[in-house]
């Protein structure tokens, strides 16, 4: 794998894992659409340590207290915020977990890997989007979560197994659907992505598990270093511009990604 290629795979997870456009669905098209060799499991795993270590970074003063709020909540005292928001974390990515374990089962994870369900995902969720994201309330802040709204997102983040849908612009049309304000959607959203990111990171690492040699882990290390910049950077524009700009603009680029590929995937 040349180095220029590393870098674009990791720039592209970087960039895309927390802006509602489908990093996932931009990594299966990358190779599909240049003609080069997939990046393989193990620069899959590495891009997305880099994208965790973004948004635990961005968000410590939430993980931090999430973190402290695991022993109580272990014990079955949800009484503090941290032990609220661990809990609360939890239980929105058990739908996920359990969903992504049946399709890699069944391979329904492997047979939905193709430009067509890409963009059909690309362009029905981002339609989706735009229209809870007009609809929705200003009615609630990150703080109003509770158990039955992590439920129901962890249900909406469970779509996210379907390629182009974007995890976390699935979760944060279903914030939005439930009356969080655009920033406080977001947040919830990139809480969301921890666990969850984890979970895949977990998941995907012992596929790869003594696959990888020296070279190949100097190769990660760099993948993850890139990943992590443009995480973080992605992160901290979206957070700002959603100060004064609704998610309008991420869904152009959705619609017209997706009728791009349908036009290529039927022609």
């Amino acid at each position: 794998m040349s180095t220029f290629y590393l870098l674009l795979v990791a720039l592209i997870q970087g960039l895309t894992e927390f802006l509602p456009v489908s990093s996932s669905g931009h990594l299966i098209l990358l190779p599909q659409l240049t003609g080069m060799r997939d990046q393989g499991l193990t620069i899959d795993v590495a891009v997305h340590v880099g994208t965790l270590g973004a948004v635990i970074l961005f968000f410590w003063t939430d993980v931090k207290s999430g973190l402290a709020g695991i022993p109580r909540m272990l014990t079955g005292r949800i009484d503090t915020q941290g032990s609220k928001l661990a809990f609360l974390l939890l239980v929105a990515t058990v739908p996920v977990i359990v969903v992504g374990l049946i399709a890699k089962v069944t391979g329904l994870a492997d047979a939905m890997r193709s430009i067509t369900v890409i963009g059909w995902a690309m362009l029905i969720f981002g339609l989706v989007l735009y229209w809870f994201d007009k609809k929705g309330e200003d009615s609630k802040i990150a703080t109003d979560w509770n158990r039955r709204d992590a439920i129901i997102l962890g249900l909406w983040q469970a779509i996210a197994l379907i390629p182009g849908t974007s995890r976390s612009g699935i979760t944060i049309t279903g914030a939005r659907a439930l009356g969080y304000t655009r920033e406080d959607a977001a947040k919830i959203s990139m809480l969301m992505s921890i666990p969850t990111i984890i979970a895949s990171g977990i998941l995907l690492g012992i596929d790869v598990a003594g696959e990888a040699d020296i070279e190949m882990m100097k190769y990660a290390a760099l993948g993850a270093a890139f990943a992590f910049v443009a995480a973080l950077l992605a992160l901290t524009l979206m957070m700002r511009l959603l100060r004064s700009v609704s998610f309008a603009p991420y869904v152009y680029y959705r619609v017209i990604l997706g009728l791009v590929l349908l036009a290529m995937a039927y022609s």
